[in-house]
């Protein structure tokens, strides 16, 4: 059973929803025609940027268009193609072994629930409910460490457990919310409140922030004499 939210955390959520919503309008900024297309993307932008997948990913595509084009392909033409994207030996393995996983299991369709989405290597809880989202418009919250930290420094969770917190936020904001609330709390972390220098003043949640540097604090009040 999770956690009773934080007091007021619904009114912060739905806060949040809005004002990011505002910030960014695209919920993600990986190029992408289909649904295989958005399961290689997600996998290659561990560790780097969307931008640098964004660079390597025409020519993937464009040479290795389906599932089975990508099951098939030769491990070296692929690690050239995407090394700028870093550890470029780990993803070549891991975009290959999704794609035939993806043909032996479900035919070279990228599956549509998150029980299936989850059988396909280098597919986690957090990047299905990301290609549920958007490429198939299932909402769904998915929960990264700048999720997890974002969501506690704003008090809408009060838990480090990815399923808790999950559970947690989707209760208080309507579900279309769900994916782009996730998805923007993703792209709010990497690009203002960065884990070792957050950028308070700069934040658009700033004056209702709990954790932030810049909103007032209120006096303590004295003791009863």
């Amino acid at each position: 059973m999770s956690p009773p939210s934080p007091r007021g955390a619904k009114k912060r959520a739905l806060l949040t929803c809005e004002r990011l919503r505002d910030l960014y309008p695209a919920v993600t900024e990986l190029a992408h025609q289909d649904p295989f297309q958005l399961v290689i993307a997600t996998i290659l932008s561990a560790q780097t940027t969307d931008k640098s997948v964004n660079l390597v990913t025409p020519e993937l595509f464009k040479r290795y268009p389906t599932a089975a084009d990508l099951a098939a392909a030769d491990s070296t033409e692929i690690e050239k193609l995407i090394k700028p994207t870093g550890f470029f030996r780990l993803k070549t393995r891991r975009i290959i072994d999704a794609s035939r996983r993806i043909v032996e299991l479900f035919g070279g369709v990228v599956p549509a629930t998150l029980d299936d989405l989850v059988k396909i290597p280098g597919i986690g809880r957090k990047t299905a409910n990301v290609i549920l989202g958007v490429g198939f418009n299932v909402p769904g919250f998915a929960v990264d460490t700048h999720v997890t930290r974002l969501t506690n420094l704003l008090g809408l969770a009060a838990t480090r457990d990815p399923v808790k917190i999950e559970h947690q936020v989707c209760a208080m904001v309507p579900k279309e919310e769900w994916t782009g609330l996730s998805l923007r709390l993703i792209l709010h972390g990497r690009r203002i409140c960065i884990a070792r220098r957050p950028r308070c003043e700069e934040c658009v949640l700033n004056d209702f922030c709990p954790s932030s540097t810049t909103r007032p604090k209120r006096p303590r009040r004295k003791p009863a004499a």
